[in-house]
């Protein structure tokens, strides 16, 4: 089976892909976690670590500086931005747990992957250099530290 091509992407999206990272990271952690078993006590406190501490401010650059450059009522952004309801939705969840864990990891890990590989291109496609100079200068939070103080994953 032949490897996939990492995608060269532009330098202004290159901290939002380093983001999608870490969510790609706290899918593996929350399904390694789910297959040993840890408490969903335990699990449930690094959701909402990690919601605090990237999501929330990783779909607000995207949705107020990313998907503008296509426009809200372009499909693939309608698309995500629908999910962004939906994963906010399922990382706030409190009614059966363990289910809405094993949702919450599938669907952000999806949704990463359509946004690398099919949003994230196209916005490339038809921004102007003046659109991406823009999102260049962006402070993005883009240093990620994994400071979270319970490793349940090692």
């Amino acid at each position: 089976m032949k490897a996939s091509k990492p995608i060269k992407r532009h330098q202004a999206l290159q901290p939002l892909s380093r983001q999608h990272h870490f969510g790609l990271l706290f899918s593996w952690k929350i399904r390694k976690g789910l297959n040993e078993q840890i408490s969903l006590e335990r699990l449930k406190a690094y959701r909402d670590w990690f919601f605090k501490k990237e999501i929330l401010a990783h779909f607000e650059t995207e949705e107020k500086h990313i998907f503008p450059i296509l426009g809200n009522e372009n499909a693939l952004v309608k698309r995500a931005l629908k999910e962004h309801i939906r994963i906010k939705e399922l990382f706030k969840a409190e009614i059966d747990l363990e289910n809405s864990l094993k949702t919450l990891e599938k669907e952000l890990q999806a949704h990463i992957r359509f946004e690398e590989r099919i949003l994230f291109n196209k916005i490339e496609e038809v921004a102007n250099p003046e659109d991406l100079e823009t999102i260049k200068k962006i402070h993005f939070h883009d240093n990620l530290q994994e400071d979270y103080h319970d490793p349940f994953w090692l």
